[in-house]
Order: structure tokens, then C-alpha cells, then sequence
């Protein structure tokens, strides 16, 4: 069974201004697409060939959990946004009030995890076991898949995700992220 590469959630122009069909073709076209054809070839006559893609991502390591993971990041990150953008609603707001003191408060302190994330990553809102919200950083390939935490969102803060449209302001990119944030994607991963 082959891995797919899923389609994005929307057009490759409906998240601009923010982030350009320019930057989706890169980096959903082909680093996406790189990680999905990797994985493939290294699955191809293994134990892994007929596993589903999060069981892989949980089960394996070195060259075939670096791939399976960034496939499994990338999707996750094309659902935590959308066209729509908007604010969060419901049991999340209320969640994030009560771990953050706030939405702006949670929404600084993302902000500033993914701006200081060293080198290349990703920095996710999960939902502890303990039902708390909190945020981590992960670096390369790294995925809240592989522990006990439940990610809810996530941004991508590789510089193949910002590079062209912002260049290496980071911040900037970060600070454009929530035009764009998935809400309800990130209230339906709630335990």
C-alpha cells in the first residue's frame, strides 16, 4: 500500500496574500511530494509497506521516520489552516483561555516559540494528557505522534515555509499564520 500525497484542503492561491502560491507549489509541490516519494521507496519490500502512515511514523526510526513524519507534519499543517481564517470558538477559546490567560496571551507566546525555535522545526498547540493546552517545539522531523501529547495545530517554521514570501523574518510569517488559522480543524482534534 503506497502512502499518498493528500491533497491540499484548498486551492494554491487561497491562502495568499499570506502565504503565495508561489511558496504552496515549493513546498506542498515538491518538498511535500519529496517526503511522500522517499518514504515510498523506503517502505517498498518492508515491514512498514502495508502500515498506515501514523503507525509508520509511530513504529519506525532513522531515514523512515524522518520522511513519514515531515508527511504526516505537512499534512497536518495544510488542515491547520484555511482561506477562512477566524478566531477560536467554543470549549478551544475556552481551553486556551484558561491554559494562557488569553487568546492574545496564547497567541504571543506561539509566536515567540516558533520565532525562537533554533535551526528548522515546527511548534504545535497540543493537548496534554492531563487535558491541559500547552506548546512545543519540535525539531526537524520531530511530531507530538511519538509521545502522549494530542496536537490540536501547528505551524511550519522550516524556512522552506516562509522563505519566499517573507524572507527570514520568521516573526513576520508567524504573525501572518493567524489571518489563516483552522480553528475548527484545531477544536475537532480536542480529546
Amino acid at each position: 500500500m503506497a502512502i499518498e500525497l493528500l491533497p491540499l484542503p484548498y486551492d494554491l492561491n487561497g491562502l495568499a496574500p499570506h502565504i503565495s502560491a508561489e511558496t504552496l507549489e515549493y513546498h506542498y509541490g515538491k518538498h511535500h511530494r519529496a517526503y511522500v516519494t522517499n518514504l515510498n521507496t523506503l517502505i517498498a519490500g518492508s515491514e512498514f509497506e502495508d502500515l498506515e502512515l501514523e503507525d509508520i511514523v509511530r513504529r519506525s526510526s532513522g531515514a523512515i521516520f524522518n520522511n513519514a513524519a515531515q508527511a504526516w507534519n505537512h499534512s497536518f499543517y495544510w488542515n491547520s489552516m484555511s482561506p477562512r481564517g477566524g478566531a477560536p470558538q467554543g470549549l478551544l477559546a475556552d481551553l486556551i483561555v484558561r491554559d494562557f490567560g488569553s487568546i492574545d496571551a496564547f497567541k504571543e507566546a506561539f509566536a515567540k516559540s516558533g520565532a525562537t525555535q533554533f535551526g528548522s522545526g515546527w511548534t504545535w498547540l497540543v493537548q496534554q494528557p492531563d487535558g491541559k493546552l500547552a506548546i512545543v517545539n519540535t525539531a526537524n522531523a520531530g511530531t507530538p505522534l511519538t509521545g502522549a501529547d494530542r496536537p490540536l495545530l501547528v505551524a511550519d517554521v522550516w524556512e522552506h515555509a516562509y522563505y519566499i514570501d517573507y524572507r527570514n523574518a520568521r516573526p513576520a510569517y508567524l504573525q501572518a499564520f493567524w489571518q489563516l488559522v483552522h480553528w475548527e480543524f484545531a477544536a475537532d482534534n480536542l480529546a
